[in-house]
């Protein structure tokens, strides 16, 4: 493992932004095509993968309910599956001379942003350091915006990224900590980052995939999931709610609690707060769920890294609001994918329990 220097430099690239010359700011990842073109050198880590996507499990007319979408261009398409999903290949980039700063990291006139903008630092936009402490020789970087915005990708990508980071270098990050449970999950997945946000990279190696998930990608998941369930054994029952309550991205279901407590009361569900309750709490309540049950976002994710293949996960969708993007993972991992889609009421919007129940037959096999 290379080392970190403590070595004072000068740079004022941080302020390049103001100059004529910079080009767009990119999120970090996702951008193959810019990384290639200024690589040294370049190398797959993994081919691609062709799939087919399997079906949604759902009731008649729920679909017909969907009034706005987020991060699906086609909900229709997406849970009727049997289309070709052509999953890229991973690649390997390295760089010299990034500069990290702020959340950014820098590359002549290039720069990528690591972080959303509302979780950097204002005052060091405007007035970004210009003296370096910190050089690393060689670095690795596995975190990415989208995984700093938003918990679920976080843990598919980013910490399935770590493995791979591992191995070529030092893991760097900013030293931004977006999630309360992260902390717990390093330690569980055995990641132990360098935090930083002002260092020299004299050599830096990027990973991109462009979301594929291809055999590789399953394969470090996977990994993850074993470490995660060798720390949190469980026997076999009937399911888990994760209640969302008010964190993230408001989707408020006004019966969210009453559901949890009859799927609880009905048919012997467990119920974990992702609000109140530490990732122990929760990962303890999800291993060896038949069925995860919650509103569709991020913290659904808690479940999906305790989930064997052949179990299910029944999210509930706002109608204003429907997403596909855990059946990614759902489909990667060869989990049953199910969906209620809510009822709108103002801005907020409700689930009928009896069709939980009937979609839950469904999965009955």
């Amino acid at each position: 493992m290379d080392l970190v220097k403590k070595k004072v430099k000068f740079s004022p690239i941080g302020y390049t932004r103001y100059l004529k010359g910079l080009k767009k700011c990119h999120s970090m990842f996702r951008e193959g095509r810019i990384l290639e073109k200024l690589a040294v050198k370049s190398w797959q880590i993994a081919p691609e993968k062709t799939t087919i996507a399997p079906k949604a499990y759902f009731l008649e007319n729920q679909l017909e309910r969907i009034t706005g979408t987020a991060f699906t261009d086609d909900p229709h398409a997406a849970m009727h599956g049997g289309f070709t999903v052509e999953h890229a290949p991973t690649f390997a980039y390295k760089l010299k001379d990034i500069w990290m700063i702020n959340g950014f990291l820098y590359k002549g006139l290039y720069n990528f942003r690591l972080h959303p903008s509302f979780q950097l630092s204002k005052k060091m936009n405007y007035f970004p350091p210009a003296i370096i402490d910190t050089e690393i020789d060689n670095a690795s970087i596995y975190s990415t915006s989208e995984g700093n915005q938003y918990f679920g990708l976080w843990l598919t990508d980013d910490c399935a990224n770590y493995a791979l980071a591992n191995q070529e270098g030092v893991p760097v990050t900013s030293n931004i900590i977006p999630y309360s449970h992260m902390l717990e999950y390093e330690s569980y997945l055995e990641m132990n980052p360098f935090r930083t946000n002002a260092a020299y990279l004299k050599n830096a190696i990027f990973f991109d995939d462009n979301w594929g998930n291809n055999d590789n990608k399953h394969l470090r998941f996977e990994a993850n999931r074993n470490k995660i369930l060798s720390l949190f054994p469980g026997t076999s029952h009937p399911g888990v709610f994760i209640l969302r309550r008010n964190s993230g991205i408001s989707r408020v279901m006004l019966n969210e609690l009453e559901i949890a407590e009859k799927l609880r009361e009905k048919c012997g569900f467990k119920i974990v707060d992702v609000t109140q309750n530490t990732a122990a709490e929760i990962l303890s309540a999800c291993a060896g769920a038949k069925i995860l049950i919650g509103i569709e976002g991020s913290h659904l994710f808690h479940g999906l890294m305790a989930l064997e293949a052949g179990s299910s996960v029944l999210i509930l969708q706002p109608p204003n609001r429907f997403s596909a993007v855990i059946k990614n993972t759902t489909d990667m991992e060869n989990i049953n994918y199910s969906f209620v889609v809510g009822i709108q009421k103002g801005d907020n919007f409700y689930i009928d329990f009896e069709e939980v129940e009937r979609t839950i037959d469904l999965l009955s096999f």
